[in-house]
């Protein structure tokens, strides 16, 4: 099961990395974009980076969430070993 989990994890990654081709294509054209309109006196781009900003915090948002479900158990079982060890239990007289 967590060789499963591993192997998932490693393949996603790959997946992740080698899916990028088309990220860099559109910063070009959202600058060129922000720029002509700029210089035609408008305010779109005023908003832009907060947006960019949004866009960008969502998928954080969603591996720190799946992360934390991923490693909850492992750590809940190590912190329980480590508190027994350390503080054991008193026995009843």
């Amino acid at each position: 099961m967590k060789n499963k989990r591993i192997h998932s994890f490693f393949a996603v990654l790959l997946w992740l990395f080698f899916n990028n081709a088309n990220i860099f294509a559109q910063c070009a054209m959202c600058k060129s974009s922000v720029e002509s309109d700029l210089a035609a006196g408008g305010s779109i781009g005023e908003g832009l980076n907060t947006g960019i900003l949004y866009l960008m915090i969502i998928p954080y948002v969603i591996l720190m969430t799946g992360a934390y479900f991923f490693f909850k158990k492992p750590i809940d079982a190590k912190i329980k070993v480590w508190r027994d060890k350390h503080f054991p239990a008193k026995e009843a007289n």
